[in-house]
């Protein structure tokens, strides 16, 4: 069936991820703390800051701030932003393929509040998404299928006319199994390639 909605990811499709384990290795390097004891806290918080559960200011105090640093909250929130990174070409490629075919375009993405709002300000989307269906605001992260349901309930589309877009393959191997189209991201040209078939799109 021709595809009218796409479900993007931000993290990994349209700029950096926002809080991955390199990003946190860099973090633990920089201010000086062990890595492991860092990674143990934050596995055990993070999933409820991604799904709202937690403030950012609240994950950090459990996962960082737990014992006095010499660093303040202040700064590690400065570094967590400079983490992120938009890929322009990407997001203009998508903005344009929006345009030209009328598609409807959603973020489907996990993301902490704070984190999230702050990619979605500066990564110069502009009129790019019709909705955010980020994971802080719905309470449940991907690989969850409702998730992808109620996305798809608010796009008011049948999966079969929905793209999933995503870089990780259990996510999109999954959207296949709920019925989506779903297509792995891998690089700029590879999508390009992939919807270069305008037959594909309404």
């Amino acid at each position: 069936m021709p595809i009218t909605t796409l479900f993007l990811d931000i993290g990994g499709v349209l700029g950096t991820n926002g809080w991955d384990t390199a990003a946190r290795r860099r973090a633990a390097a920089h201010f000086g703390f062990d890595f492991e004891e860092f990674n143990a806290r934050h596995k055990r918080l993070f999933d409820l800051y991604e799904t709202g559960h937690l403030t950012l200011p609240e994950y950090l105090k459990g996962a960082v701030f737990h014992t006095p640093r010499p660093f303040t909250t202040a700064d590690f929130l400065d570094f967590i932003r400079e983490q992120s990174a938009a890929w322009p070409d990407n997001i203009a490629f998508v903005r344009a393929l929006k345009a030209r075919h009328g598609l409807k375009v959603f973020a489907v993405n996990n993301e902490g509040r704070e984190l999230n709002e702050h990619r979605l300000a500066t990564f110069a989307f502009g009129d790019l998404f019709d909705a955010t269906v980020s994971s802080c605001y719905v309470g449940m992260r991907k690989p969850d299928p409702r998730l992808y349901r109620l996305a798809a309930d608010l796009a008011q589309t049948h999966p079969a006319r929905i793209l999933v877009i995503d870089d990780r393959p259990e996510f999109t191997e999954l959207a296949a199994a709920l019925g989506f189209q779903a297509l792995r991201y891998e690089s700029l040209p590879q999508l390009q390639a992939a919807l270069s078939d305008t037959h594909q799109l309404q």
